[in-house]
């Protein structure tokens, strides 16, 4: 049986923020008690659900949090690109340990497991399924494999330079097919997140601005770098406080109160 029905997700999640806590790789966040506590504060912050990676750390996220946890496993695995959830192992894992909804890989490419199989496995678990897409082509299958929940998680990540702007278009051509569209793919910020929702999101998935606080800094400190390099910087001038000797220039001008 489900923890969370369809009717209670469009309920408490629809048109909200799904945060995802997945830390940088080997980064100082990457520990299982601190993606604990970056769910927690953003549950806490008014996330209504939340994306996490790993079997174990889905189990322990689950047991701390009462909103929905989105899981997936990354692997990497030879002769493929295909890293998100790719195989049935992994969504056994994912279904044991607590996930409400499983998100694989939809995008047609070659892989292990037959996308069809992974879609199949996950709604045999009792779990919601998502499709990650970075095509209208995915859409079309995941809504034929009765996908409940379509991402566009990999528009933008499958050949060629990942843009800078979200891929507003793909998001506006699969809400039109699809009833639960979840925005994801460089919604970095609240304006964007918003324009998602009026281009008919269900819901958006925000990650890198919220808990991968190397890449944030990064941002910051580039952006602060690259004025080095502008024509007509206005510098900034420091005031100095000089002491002045004794009966120098800074008491000329006091009056002697003895008079």
């Amino acid at each position: 049986m489900k923890r969370f029905t369809i009717e209670d997700l469009d309920r408490t999640v629809e048109g909200g923020i799904i945060a995802s806590c997945q830390p940088v790789a080997g980064g100082p966040l990457d520990q299982d008690e601190i993606v604990v506590a970056m769910a927690l504060a953003c549950e806490k912050g008014g996330a209504k659900a939340l994306r996490i990676e790993g079997v174990e750390r889905v189990a322990k996220v689950r047991r701390a949090s009462r909103i929905p946890v989105i899981g997936i496993v990354k692997r990497d695995l030879e002769n493929t690109d295909v890293r998100i959830t790719p195989g049935i192992d992994e969504v056994r894992g994912l279904a044991d340990a607590g996930a409400d909804i499983i998100a694989f890989d939809a995008t047609h490419r070659s892989r292990p497991v037959r996308r069809e199989k992974i879609a199949e496995a996950i709604l045999a678990s009792g779990c919601h399924a998502m499709a990650d897409c970075a095509s209208i082509r995915d859409v079309h299958f995941a809504l034929a494999c009765d996908v409940g929940f379509i991402g566009t998680t990999l528009s933008g990540y499958v050949g060629g330079n990942t843009p800078v702007e979200p891929d507003y278009d793909f998001l506006s051509s699969a809400v039109e097919i699809a009833p639960r569209v979840i925005a994801e793919g460089r919604y970095n910020t609240p304006d964007r997140a918003r324009q998602a929702c009026r281009l008919g999101a269900w819901g958006v998935t925000v990650g890198t601005a919220l808990t991968r606080i190397e890449t944030m800094t990064g941002w910051f400190a580039e952006g602060l770098e690259s004025l080095s390099g502008e024509a007509g910087r206005v510098l900034v001038m420091r005031r100095r406080l000089s002491v002045a000797p004794a009966g120098g220039p800074a008491s000329a001008g006091r009056r002697d109160s003895g008079a």
